[in-house]
């Protein structure tokens, strides 16, 4: 997002104008048009594109004049003859965690959520786990099989959710879901490419594998779905998953490597 913090002279835009750009190429609002807005543009497709920036970004001047000699900012060629300055940033959404499966785990999962002040929806077969009694705070409640759910779905529709958790009571609904939702994320290069993560053991996995190779799944979507999901920290209760499968979560959101020493380290 690019705001104009303030502004001399002839402008286009005056301070509080706003031009924001999606990772998927999405532009909403405007910093006044012309060449500013072009250079604008740039900057944010750039700061995007950076890996390094860490969700940073920087405050730079522009000179609106086309004889700028660049000592009070960046000249651009314009005969607006005003001066502009703007802030740079890089807004990381917050998450929106889908809990597939509504038991133990998933709740332990929802009040961490609630305390990080990210949306989470739940889906359940089971009505009694999916429903608003059950989970208040939910965005949303899916209570089908998972051959309706995902029915109802598709490559777009799905991109609303950061992370889906398979969490189910049954691994044959965990199996189905997965299988429908990698081959959602295969169907082309613009195709939905959210997080996955299933609970459960190596020994799951490998049958979830193969199962999933048989349909036509590629090696290279199965590779990219975490199981067993969470911070290898030995965590055996609801709770102590919870914060494995949250902290991994944050982890990742924070651009931060789990396995390289924090600050707090060195």
């Amino acid at each position: 997002m690019a705001t104009v913090l303030s502004a001399g002279g002839s402008v286009p835009g005056k301070p509080g104008a706003r031009l924001a750009i999606s990772d998927l190429g999405e532009k909403c609002g405007t910093v006044g048009g012309g060449g500013l807005e072009l250079t604008v543009s740039q900057q944010l497709t750039s700061l995007l594109l950076e890996k390094e920036s860490e969700h940073g970004g920087f405050v730079e001047t522009f000179q609106l004049q086309t004889n700028a000699k660049g000592q009070a900012g960046t000249p651009l060629n314009s005969l607006c003859g005003g001066r502009v300055t703007l802030s740079f940033e890089v807004i990381q959404p917050m998450p929106h965690i889908l809990l597939c499966g509504g038991g133990h785990c998933a709740k332990a999962i929802a009040d961490a959520c609630k305390l990080l002040d990210w949306k989470y929806s739940v889906f359940d077969v089971r009505s009694e786990y999916a429903n608003e009694d059950a989970y208040p705070s939910a965005t949303e409640w899916h209570n089908s099989s998972a051959e309706n759910f995902l029915s109802n779905e598709n490559s777009t529709t799905l991109a609303r959710f950061s992370d889906i958790l398979l969490l189910g009571h049954k691994w044959s609904v965990d199996e189905e879901l997965l299988k429908g939702m990698l081959t959602y994320q295969q169907e082309g290069p613009d195709a939905w490419r959210s997080r996955i993560g299933v609970i459960g053991s190596k020994s799951k996995w490998k049958s979830f594998s193969k199962s999933a190779i048989e349909i036509g799944i590629e090696q290279q979507f199965l590779d990219e779905v975490d199981c067993p999901i969470g911070l290898n920290v030995g965590a055996e209760t609801p709770a102590e998953i919870a914060i494995a499968v949250v902290g991994q979560l944050l982890a990742r959101i924070k651009s931060q490597d789990p396995d390289e020493p924090s600050w707090r380290d060195a």
